[in-house]
């Protein structure tokens, strides 16, 4: 049976016992099917979003765009016994290159149109909040922030909208404190998904629902 451990501070969890092969193997099989998942999202809404002539190209980055490396997880069952297993892959990162920002309403409702085509498979849903869609500016690469997951803007209530410049472009999202690191963004392993120049366009996905 777990035992409960309380420390000095007042926190507590469960001391579960040592994962076995098994769970460690179903662990990373769900982290794989979800990764897979954010792959097919990303392609649906690249296809969706190449449909916007303002949109001159499409890339996937971070964990979905790359092979998944062992890891201690933040899990404390895991933690606890330093075990590692594949890296979580906990969100979809998308870069779209745009020449015109006076459009993001309809960019929200392509990328909508996307995500409604992986909604019921067999691993699952990818629900809007997990998809991070950084906003460039096709001419010079230059990063304008990310598309806001709110239906209106300002959203009423939303302490996110009081961030100074935030909605100064309908639906454009900006994050207190945060500052875009050009060569960090530049370094991600990253997988283009359309790009209008060549006429790249991702075939899409044999599997989608």
């Amino acid at each position: 049976m777990p035992e409960l451990v309380i420390y000095e501070s007042g926190e507590f969890e469960w001391n579960s016992h040592r994962p076995s092969q098994e769970d460690l193997d179903e662990q990373d099989a769900r982290t794989l099917r979800r990764q897979c998942l954010f792959r097919w999202a990303a392609q649906f809404v690249a296809i969706a979003l190449s449909q916007l002539p303002e949109v001159s190209k499409v890339a996937a980055f971070g964990a979905v765009a790359r092979p998944l490396k062992n890891e201690v997880p933040r899990f404390s069952q895991y933690r606890r016994h330093g075990i590692e297993v594949l890296h979580e892959c906990a969100d979809l990162d998308l870069a779209v290159w745009l020449s015109d920002l006076t459009r993001l309403k309809e960019l929200k409702n392509a990328m909508s149109r996307g995500l409604s085509l992986v909604q019921n498979t067999d691993y699952g849903g990818v629900a809007h909040h997990q998809v991070d869609v950084h906003v460039m500016l096709s001419e010079t690469g230059k990063y304008q922030g990310r598309l806001c997951i709110f239906g209106q803007c300002p959203k009423p209530g939303k302490r996110e909208c009081l961030v100074p410049g935030c909605g100064a472009k309908p639906f454009l999202q900006q994050f207190k404190g945060y500052s875009f690191n050009p060569a960090r963004f530049e370094a991600e392993s990253k997988v283009v998904l359309f790009d209008r120049a060549s006429g790249f366009l991702v075939r899409p996905p044999p599997y989608g629902h």
